[in-house]
């Protein structure tokens, strides 16, 4: 095991400063190249304290933001028309794609890599899709998949 510093919140793993032990090349090929952390050294652990406050008011400021998004995101409802079948069968499925498409043609902007949908979806109905802005800000939308005529 390897002992690194997260720069930031990893879901799964630890919040922004914990000092957590990982599998070598987890550390090695993801964490340290993309700068979510680094090795837990005497001179890192210095670097790390003199780091702290710094990263701790761009987290509060990130939270910020989100906070704002989500506010747009409120009430906001998406509705898509696709092709279906019998008993509500979707010919295809609706992804986050189609959901982050959906948004834009509403001037907001959300990449689809934030939305959270479990699976695709592949009946008509109403849905609850979770939008991750940040590790403490999630909120929902409204997706309705209706039978195009």
């Amino acid at each position: 095991m390897v002992r690194i510093i997260l720069r930031q919140d990893i879901e799964d793993l630890g919040e922004l400063g914990d000092i957590v032990d990982v599998k070598p090349g987890y550390a090695r090929n993801y964490l340290l190249p993309q700068g979510f952390a680094y090795k837990a050294t005497a001179a890192n652990l210095r670097r790390h304290e003199e780091e702290r406050e710094h990263l701790v008011k761009r987290s509060m400021r990130d939270r910020d933001q989100a906070e704002k998004v989500a506010e747009r995101l409120a009430g906001v409802s998406v509705t898509l028309k696709v092709k279906a079948g019998e008993e509500g069968r979707l010919f295809g499925s609706v992804t986050t794609s189609d959901i982050a498409s959906r948004l834009a043609d509403q001037s907001i902007e959300i990449d689809r890599h934030i939305i959270r949908l479990a699976e695709p979806i592949k009946q008509l109905g109403m849905y609850k899709v979770p939008i991750r802005l940040h590790a403490e800000v999630e909120p929902e939308i409204s997706v309705w998949v209706v039978a195009e005529e």
